[in-house]
Parts: C-alpha cells; structure tokens; sequence
C-alpha cells in the first residue's frame, strides 16, 4: 500500500470537467452571477448559514420536469436597435437586470450583403420582469402573458365597474403579487390594529390595488390608456424586488407621461413611484395613499389597448387632446424615455445621399422619386437615432416632442423635411442627384489622377450621356487597343 501511495502523483494539474446542471448551489464567498437578478435554479449563499438552510429547503421542492416559460415575444422587424451595422435604440439591453439580452448588430439579413442587426434574447436568464417591453419605444418586445390587451382589458374593467359603482377619482395602485401583496396585507392589519389611534388607516375607497408578475411589466401604454379612461392617477409600488435599472427606467417613462399631461392642461401629479421596502414603510406608503386626486378626462374611453403598444399610444394621446382643456400644437418631452419626437435637419450640412433612409426601421423617412426631398411622419418616429448615426454628414438631430397640431393630424401626415436644388446634367440637361452632392464630389475628387480632363467633366454627366461620350470620344484608351 505504501509503495501504491507513492506512485501517486499529487503535484498533478486538478482534472476539468464540464457539465450542465439544473440547479446550483453556490457555496463559494464570491457568486458566479454578479447581476441582480440571477438565473433561475442558482443559488449563492456563501458563508450564512441560516441562508444555507433556506437554500437547501428551496432546492427540495424543485423536483419534477418544469418547461422553462417564455416571458417574451419579439419582433426582429420592428426592433430599432441597428441596421447596417449602426447601432440606435438599446433601451432594452441598458435596462435588463440579468443580462439576457445582448446586442446582434452583425447579423446578416435576407438581402444579399444588407446587416439588418437586433437583439438576442437568452430566455434561459429571462426571468420575466418585463422592462424591456416598457422601455421599447417600437414595440418590438413584449410581454407574452399577460399581454398588452389581456392587461389593458383587465384595467379598463376595473375603472368601469369602479365606475359604475359611482367611483369617482380612482387611482391605480400597481404591485407585485409577492412582496406587493404581502405588504398591502400587512398595511390592512396595522390599519385594524390602530382602530383607536389612527396611525395607519389602510387603503382609501379609490385606490384600486393591481397585482402584477413584475412591476416593471406595465409602461406608459398602459398608464396612459388608464387615464384616458378614468382613472385619476397611476401608481406603481417597487419593492427591494427591482433592480436599480427598473426604478430608473419607470421613473423616465412617468416623466414621459407626466409632462404629456401637464402640457395638455391636467393639473395634479398623475403617476408616482411608492418605494416601500419592509413594514417601516408602512407609514410613509400610508400617507402616500391620501394623496391629493389628480384631474382626469370627463368623459371616459371606450377604446380597448391593442397588440401593438404605438397603436395604444396614439389611442390614448388622441383621446386625452380631445378632452383637454388646454390644447396646444408642441409639448416638450424629456429627452430619457422618449417614445416622441420630431428630426432637425441642418440645411447646410445635409446633401441628401438619402442614407438615413435607408436606416430608419419604423418607415419615418422617406425620399421622393419625382424631387431631391426628404419627407418625415413624425407618428413614426420612435426617436432610436438610427438615423443620425448613419448621417455621414453629422447633419441631423433628434428632437423629442409631441407634435399634436391641427388636432394631432399633421404628425401622421407626411411632410419635407429638407430639400436641394437638382443638379442637371451638362449636356442634355436632365435632373440628376443634388447641387450639394455634386459639388462635394466634385470637390473631393479634383486632386485624384483618374478624375482629370475629359473624366472629371463626365462626373457632371447623367448616366446615358456619361456612357455616350466614353464611346464617341476620339482619344479614349479601349481595351481592344491594350
């Protein structure tokens, strides 16, 4: 035995082995996931103890086959995170608080050498939480269930049967169905526990509580449909649950909201963001909940939230402006969170290559095949700055607004944005590119060796005339000469 223990190598490099497991329990001090959310089945419970003993109890019921749920559905076509290998909107992937969604910039589309790029999204991290379908300005992501209709349908019920009920004033308090639930629970039992002294005094009549999956998963479609169709205001309750990206990101689209509304005359604050972490917040939360109304529409919607979050957008904007009662032609928008926005063309930057186009996702831009114009409808505009990153001029600047002149009919119409004056061909006279263009190449080229004499004035020629005088001159070299 001695000389067997001998023979054994114990200097030898420790064998590596992979393997895939469902379930991890991660005993080290360090923890293999630094983001906030980890994937679902690991677990960290480094030197604690008493987390140990959590952990382990956790591990015991995950037993069985389980499908992994996909929370998402998303649209490559509407995604407006790049396009030819620019990259524009990443609302989703800054906000993502387990990392499953990473960049696709370079992916190749169906046409031959054309990269239409967007996101890939690891469903195996994907817990769920919903931000990515709030903060997308297109659409592109969205919750699978409860979907944008089945949650609107859902809310609009709500403020009709509060309605009904003669309600007036309803708020919308937005929880999570855990930790959100669990406090609610516990404001109502102090509230029967302090009778006598009225220290806590739970939920007033009008505040209508919505538990959710996640708190993250309702953005400002939804809030503002809700406020179209009666309710006084919207409040979302975070717990420790979120990460700080949610917070933020909630926070920029409620500014969004708030200043549409504030611009369209609604006087008091419509959305609000409750931080209640354990029962020392109780108090505050209570408070919180006697707040002042907000004013509403007088006349409620009837229009149900569609599939599409622009279309449930423009549903509300267009009812909220007809109720109004301080219509006006432009509101300024936050620049965080925009989902609005118009485009600033600098006239003497721009030669209309038209490049911005091409790159635009949401079909904004548009050139005109009978005039050097470029045209825009701004209801299109999701503001992903597609288009100034492709701009090779640097000649064009986002501007984020709501546009809601003529009744908030000239946004969807479609309007020149920038024009040129045509540069016509030198010899039969004929429209051809821009003035600006020409001249740039022209420009750019008169020092190139190639493009001098008789070649540097064909750049002013058409097409049909370029090749005309190739082969009607005297002098050019052809290649049955060489």
């Amino acid at each position: 035995m001695c000389e067997a223990a001998g023979a054994i190598d114990f200097t030898r490099e420790p064998l590596r082995q992979t393997e895939n497991f469902d379930l991890v329990l991660d005993l080290r001090s360090t923890p293999a996931f630094s983001q906030h959310q980890p994937p679902q089945g690991y677990l960290h419970v480094g030197s604690d103890e008493r987390a140990l003993v959590d952990a382990v109890f956790k591990l015991r019921e995950m037993v069985g086959e389980f499908d992994k749920p996909r929370f998402f559905r998303y649209e490559q076509k509407l995604c407006a995170h790049s396009r030819n290998e620019q990259v524009g909107c990443s609302a989703c992937i800054d906000v993502c608080s387990t990392t499953a969604i990473r960049s696709d910039a370079s992916r190749k589309g169906r046409a031959k050498g054309q990269t239409w790029g967007g996101v890939i999204v690891d469903p195996y991290l994907c817990v769920g939480c919903g931000a990515c379908s709030t903060v997308c300005p297109s659409g592109a992501m969205s919750f699978a269930y409860p979907g944008t209709v089945d949650m609107g349908r859902r809310l609009r019920t709500m403020l009709t049967a509060y309605g009904h009920a003669g309600g007036r004033n309803a708020a919308l308090l937005i929880h999570s169905q855990e930790a959100g639930t669990r406090l609610l629970d516990e404001l109502g039992r102090g509230a029967s526990l302090s009778r006598r002294d009225r220290s806590l005094q739970g939920l007033p009549a009008r505040v209508l509580p919505v538990a959710v999956w996640h708190t993250a998963s309702i953005g400002i479609d939804l809030w503002l449909s809700a406020i179209a169709q009666g309710a006084s205001q919207v409040w979302v309750m975070t717990t420790g649950e979120e990460a700080p990206e949610y917070r933020q990101a909630l926070q920029e689209q409620m500014d969004v909201a708030q200043a549409v509304l504030g611009g369209l005359g609604y006087s008091g604050q419509h959305f609000r963001l409750l931080e209640v972490r354990d029962a020392r917040d109780l108090h505050a939360l209570d408070a919180a909940l006697r707040a002042e109304p907000a004013q509403t529409v007088a006349r409620a919607a009837a229009f149900a939230a569609q599939a599409d979050k622009r279309s449930t957008l423009e549903l509300a904007v267009d009812h909220l402006l007809a109720q109004a009662t301080k219509p006006v032609d432009e509101l300024p928008l936050p620049a965080a969170g925009a989902p609005f926005g118009s485009l600033i063309v600098n006239a003497e930057k721009c030669t209309l290559c038209l490049s911005c186009v091409g790159a635009c996702p949401e079909a904004a831009l548009a050139d005109n095949p009978d005039a050097p114009q470029l045209r825009f409808i701004e209801k299109n505009c999701v503001q992903c700055g597609l288009c100034v990153t492709t701009c090779p001029e640097d000649a064009l600047t986002l501007q984020p607004r709501l546009w809601l002149a003529d009744g908030g009919k000239a946004r969807k119409q479609m309007r020149v944005i920038a024009e040129a004056e045509p540069w016509k061909c030198v010899k039969c006279g004929k429209p051809f590119g821009t003035l600006r263009a020409i001249e740039n190449m022209l420009s750019k080229l008169s020092g190139h060796s190639a493009f001098q004499g008789p070649a540097a004035e064909r750049l002013k020629m058409c097409s049909d005339c370029r090749v005309v005088d190739m082969f009607s001159a005297t002098n050019e070299v052809r290649i049955t000469d060489l």
